[in-house]
């Protein structure tokens, strides 16, 4: 094992090189062209052949060790948030890596380089496939709302869209190593899953002082729309972990005109699936209300966002027997996390864990975010990945069959979770009126 991590130790620079790069050129998710040239000029520059993704940034790249076995994911995100009072923020965009995904895609490049070392391979088995995916935050619902409609992209999240095209066929099990706040490595039982909503409320536009009664006030409709929402909360049992936290992307157009179209864009979290879909009939119902109280019409577009997920059972004692190995504080929280990650939509058809390599400060998603301790979010992080799949692959790759063996997957193939999430897609107008009554659709 010591001359593994002695190959991520040698490539230190260009692992704290990758870091410095990509978080001062931040680009949000399906626009990462300058994150994704750079890595896959890395990746080259290493020696690998690439697969490109067709139209959208990101790339894997298989190596197989030559003996037979189970071929392993590992995965970097490259895609960066908006917060546009951070200080290192594009002025242009807002984008910045509040996020800590910079550091993920170092510590991919530090195991890329590691496994490109003599002697590294030796006594390893199966295949290990490395991939730059794009668009893990779900975020800019409306652009990526476009991307669909305009045939680029089927998924908003990265992963599912990667499982969609195929990328991901042939893979037997998979990790990804986020990073965190403080200076201790740690793993969650698992997060929530998500739905992701754009909603429109239309109304019809009038001169706000000369004749507001011949207009249709669009923004009220959707005041009382959220306003349902929130008189609806108690309703929601605490162990589904709902969260639903809608923003207003769009307002009005002219503060002396009614408007006449707003645009919201929410979430729907939960910790299950039926719970998901249950809460958002009831958000629904909320955001239709608004529109019929105010004689509006609302056009909701519902969308597959990530699943549930919890972390596999047999990684976990993995990445802890890792976490020793390289000498570094590891701590299980014990808690199933509220946030959201497409990583889930791996969990429904393989094995997979996604821990957290620490190293960073501040506040996540804030503006006071930094990586500030580079040896633990990239180095370390490469060097616990390393012993991961080393302990994963050796010995005839044990560990990893071993893994596979014992996996229940939710659905029975690729195929079938797919069209589980087409079947959560919805969109049109929800409210038809006729001379005496309105037709209402969840």
């Amino acid at each position: 094992m010591e001359h593994r991590l002695n190959a991520v130790e040698k490539n230190r620079q260009l692992i704290l090189d990758t870091l410095d790069y990509i978080w001062k050129n931040p680009e949000t998710g399906y626009r990462e062209v300058k994150t994704s040239a750079y890595m896959e000029k890395v990746f080259r520059d290493l020696g690998y052949e690439l697969t490109l993704a067709e139209d959208i940034p990101g790339f894997y790249t298989v190596i197989d060790t030559g003996r037979p076995g189970p071929e392993l994911l590992i995965l970097g995100e490259l895609d960066s948030l908006i917060c546009f009072d951070h200080p290192d923020a594009d002025p242009q965009t807002g984008a910045v890596h509040c996020c800590g995904h910079a550091a993920q895609c170092a510590g991919l490049v530090g195991v890329a380089a590691a496994l490109k070392e003599p002697g590294v391979l030796d006594g390893l088995s199966g295949r290990i496939r490395l991939c730059a995916v794009p668009a893990e935050e779900l975020i800019e619902i409306d652009y990526r709302t476009r991307l669909k409609k305009e045939g680029k992209i089927k998924y908003f999240g990265g992963k599912p869209e990667f499982l969609h095209r195929g990328y991901f066929d042939g893979v037997d099990l998979a990790f990804m190593v986020h990073t965190t706040l403080g200076d201790t490595f740690t793993v969650n039982c698992g997060g929530v899953g998500c739905l992701a909503k754009k909603i429109i409320y239309k109304g019809k536009a009038s001169h706000a002082g000369g004749a507001p009664e011949r207009g249709c006030n669009a923004l009220y409709a959707a005041t009382q729309g959220l306003s349902a929402i929130n008189a609806i909360r108690e309703t929601f049992r605490e162990p589904d972990m709902i969260r639903v936290h809608p923003i207003v992307t769009k307002g009005g157009n002219a503060v002396n005109a009614i408007p006449d179209e707003v645009i919201i864009e929410s979430y729907v979290r939960g910790n299950s699936f039926e719970a998901i879909e249950k809460t958002n009939k009831k958000v629904n119902r909320a955001l239709i209300g608004g529109a019929l109280s105010l004689g509006a019409n609302v056009v909701i577009e519902d969308s597959a966002g990530y699943a549930p997920y919890q972390n596999n059972q047999d990684l976990l004692k993995v990445i802890g027997e890792a976490a020793d190995i390289i000498g570094v504080p590891f701590h299980h929280t014990g808690v199933t996390s509220t946030g959201s990650t497409d990583m889930g939509d791996l969990s429904c058809v393989m094995p997979m864990i996604h821990p957290y390599a620490a190293g960073a400060v501040g506040t996540s998603h804030g503006k006071d975010y930094y990586v500030s301790n580079p040896d633990l979010a990239c180095v370390a992080s490469a060097k616990w990945q390393v012993a991961m799949l080393t302990l994963l692959l050796q010995d005839n790759a044990e560990r990893a069959l071993e893994v596979v063996k014992n996996y229940q997957a939710p659905f029975a193939s690729k195929e079938a979770y797919l069209a589980y999430l087409d079947s959560l897609c919805s969109e049109g107008e929800r409210i038809t009126y006729e001379e005496e009554q309105a037709i209402i659709r969840l």
